[in-house]
């Protein structure tokens, strides 16, 4: 291979991020010689994350636009002119035979500038709803990642691939460490498990309803690993000298939380609802309001409607959830059908099915 470099794209969450860092791993296990470089967005989260995997990344000055703080949007074409020039350098200079987007704001202008510049490139799309960005680069990518089906009405249909979302190779089978799983959590192996996921920083809304539904959960013999996130973290730990209730800010070691679990809580981001449908346990979704195009609710809607998760918007918490959660607590069948439908929709080759792809173009 005379040109073994690639650019990945990405950024602004983790969601962005893992499928761009599992598909550098990926291909540089194919391609030990190949060269990597990442592009994101200077300040956002990307810019310590990427390194600490051991690639090199380089931030362009650039942010999204948010609806209606007009005074916030006032630098955006500035921005974007100067990213766009910065791009045209970074390409120049690297010359990648491929370049690869996984979503965030600085895949825009990267991957606009590389279509004009005849640099093939692959849109990675994780959600069942496409973001701004990858709408407007679809045009001119040439392969097209996608982890849903349906999305023909985004984008091009000759281009679509359904590959599914990257996830980590150790959760694929949790069965064999389930009673390591409960010994390490300290859990009773005779009562069931829920596992809470707030996401990094966690999720308010979900603390608030773990908070105030700790004595129902307590009569119904439910144990609880309850990642609340690093900034809630202060606010619950005192709950962690509760008899059956662990209580941590992140967890480190997903595939023993997996393997504890017998019930999960989860936000309803893209990388998220990949992993769960690999997991196979029963699920309920609590999607935030507060992402972009509402993406986190189509996601969840979309495993809800094929009978394969309980979904449950936050402003029905109060109303919905005990009456919900106790059916799924007093219906065997009704797991079991959760579980079934959800591991049909797992995608276990989406890495190795999109490394796939980048292969195509970097035959070219």
């Amino acid at each position: 291979m005379k040109n073994n470099k690639v650019i990945i794209s990405c950024g602004g969450t983790g969601g962005h991020i893992y499928p761009a860092l599992a598909i550098a791993q990926g291909l540089k296990l194919r391609y030990p010689d190949m060269r990597f470089l990442f592009v994101g967005a200077k300040g956002k989260m990307e810019m310590e994350k990427i390194p600490s995997s051991g690639f090199s990344i380089i931030g362009l000055w650039i942010s999204g636009l948010q609806r209606g703080k007009i005074f916030k949007n006032l630098l955006f074409p500035l921005k974007l002119k100067i990213s766009l020039i910065h791009s045209i350098l970074i390409l120049l200079r690297f010359n990648p035979k491929v370049v690869i987007g996984t979503g965030g704001f600085a895949s825009g202008p990267l991957l606009y500038i590389a279509s004009i510049l005849g640099i093939p490139t692959l849109i990675q799309e994780q959600n069942s709803y496409p973001g701004l960005t990858n709408r407007l680069l679809a045009k001119k990518a040439k392969i097209i990642c996608v982890a849903y089906d349906g999305l023909s009405r985004f984008f091009p249909k000759n281009k679509i691939k359904i590959t599914g979302n990257p996830v980590r190779k150790d959760i694929f089978h949790l069965n064999k460490n389930t009673s390591a799983a409960k010994r390490f959590y300290n859990l009773n192996s005779k009562k069931k498990t829920l596992l809470v996921l707030g996401g990094s920083l966690g999720a308010r809304s979900i603390n608030e309803l773990i908070q105030n539904k700790l004595n129902y959960f307590k009569i119904n013999n439910i144990e609880i690993i309850w990642q609340c996130g690093e900034f809630y973290f202060e606010d619950y730990k005192k709950y962690d000298a509760n008899l059956g209730v662990k209580v941590v800010a992140y967890i480190k070691h997903m595939d023993f939380a997996y393997a504890a679990a017998d019930f999960i809580i989860s936000r309803a981001g893209a990388s998220s609802v990949s992993e769960l449908c690999v997991v196979g346990k029963p699920v309920l979704f609590i999607p935030s309001p507060n992402v972009a195009e509402d993406h986190q609710k189509k996601n969840a809607e979309f495993i809800s409607k094929r009978e394969a998760a309980i979904l449950i918007e936050e402003s029905e918490l109060d109303l919905k959830f005990e009456n919900k959660f106790s059916k799924l607590l007093s219906s065997n069948s009704f797991q079991n059908n959760l579980k079934n439908n959800l591991k049909k929709l797992a995608k276990i080759s989406a890495t190795e099915d999109i490394l796939d792809e980048v292969d195509k173009l970097l035959d070219l």
